[in-house]
């Protein structure tokens, strides 16, 4: 894997992670009074994984999902539609 360099807040050079290390983040969805953030993870085996944030307020559960995914936007849907079940289904109590 190919690193490319990247520049920090003291304009310093370095190089930047490999991606297994950062966690990507699509857009927020506001689901009622939630608003639910699907989240997407390159794994080291080099499938993805799913997680959801559900907010409310200045509270925020996070849920790191089992299944794993060949890319980042079936992972994405998956965490989306998840997320949105527990609030539509009022499984966060």
């Amino acid at each position: 894997m190919q690193l490319r360099p990247s520049s920090d807040a003291h304009g310093s050079r370095g190089t930047q992670k490999p991606p297994f290390d950062s966690m990507q983040t699509p857009q927020t969805h506001e689901v009622g009074r939630y608003l639910v953030t699907p989240m997407t993870k390159l794994t080291e085996t080099g499938q993805y994984a799913a997680s959801v944030s559900i907010r409310r307020g200045m509270h925020d559960r996070v849920f790191r999902l089992i299944p794993r995914f060949d890319s980042a936007t079936r992972a994405a849907v998956y965490a989306l539609a998840q997320g949105r079940a527990f609030v539509l289904n009022n499984q966060l109590a």
